[in-house]
């Protein structure tokens, strides 16, 4: 009998009072996420946010604001419109704190930090090494500049459905940028190709690297082992598998092996996977248009639209489709 009575208060624990338990402490505090909590406190400047310095491998801890002040002047033109500039300060804020929120335990290329000092996560560049890098006259004129766009943009983020968004930018399209699930396998539906008009006072718009045939063909056999190309045969090895509708290169057959266009693009060191290959005499050329992985907001278009008048939100809104900008809360 008392193994019955031992089994029925076991059982009634395990039935009743335990989920009753369960629930009780799975109540978030106020119905608000804990992440969201330290977000605001982070926004506000109550707490610091930890970054690894990719230079000296050591992490810090900085203000979310005076950080955004090292990516803003890092990753774009000091020159550009104000309202470009803007847009940048926006898309980085938003940038940081998903990364925060994803990674608060640190990433798998820097397990201290949520993020780095480069190109890894956001460019940095401290005031001093602004300083070294453009010179004190570039500090006199357009440091208040960078200190504006971030200031006045203080708390702005760019939201979908009430969530942040995967703030991605890159230098130039080349006209047109990029969906996201070409380039980085996940389609999100704020990152949809849009037209990236009047980009071509970028510096890389166009641009090409030439090398001569033998060069070219151990780099592609360090990529495919044992595959014969010759001048000859260099069109039939080497063929285009997939492209996107933007004309950048999804993949390339060569041989009888698959290789996917970012990977033949970081081989060769090329501004982007829209590449031509042109066999020239003796030599290789390889023209590419555009600069960086082409998803999300072209800095280039963004300060081509800031010059004809649109706001940075209007810019925001261009190139991250259905979404709001709004102070974070």
């Amino acid at each position: 009998m008392k193994n019955i009575a031992a089994y029925v208060i076991f059982i009634l624990f395990m039935t009743i009072l335990l989920p009753l338990f369960l629930v009780k402490g799975c109540n978030p505090d106020n119905g608000e996420k804990p992440t969201k909590k330290t977000q605001q406190k982070i926004i506000e400047g109550k707490e610091l946010i930890k970054i690894y310095n990719t230079k000296t491998g050591n992490t810090e801890e900085m203000e979310l604001e005076e950080y955004l002040k090292g990516v803003v002047a890092a990753e774009m033109p000091a020159a550009f419109h104000i309202e470009a500039l803007k847009a940048q300060a926006i898309a980085a804020r938003t940038y940081a704190l998903t990364r925060i929120e994803r990674f608060s335990e640190g990433q798998i290329d820097h397990i201290t930090a949520p993020l780095c000092t480069g190109i890894h996560c956001q460019a940095y560049l401290t005031l001093e090494e602004l300083g070294q890098a453009h010179g004190q006259s570039w500090i006199t004129e357009y440091w208040p500049k960078i200190m504006q766009a971030v200031d006045e943009t203080k708390g702005m983020v760019v939201t979908f459905e009430g969530e942040l968004i995967d703030a991605m930018y890159h230098s130039s399209s080349g006209g047109v940028t990029e969906d996201s699930e070409n380039v980085f396998a996940t389609a999100m539906p704020y990152l949809r190709s849009v037209p990236s008009p009047n980009e071509e006072s970028a510096p890389k718009f166009s641009s090409s690297i030439t090398m001569s045939f033998n060069d070219f063909v151990k780099k592609i056999q360090e990529m495919v082992p044992g595959i014969n190309i010759t001048k000859k045969n260099v069109t039939e090895v080497i063929k285009v598998a997939d492209k996107s509708e933007t004309g950048r290169i999804k993949k390339l057959m060569i041989g009888e092996k698959i290789i996917e266009g970012r990977d033949f693009r970081a081989r060769f060191n090329l501004n982007s996977t829209n590449f031509k290959i042109n066999l020239i005499g003796d030599n290789i050329e390889i023209e590419t248009l555009g600069n960086g992985h082409g998803v999300g907001m072209s800095q280039w278009g963004a300060n081509a639209m800031a010059k004809n008048g649109s706001t940075y939100e209007e810019i925001l809104k261009h190139y991250y489709l259905g979404v709001e900008v709004t102070k974070y809360n």
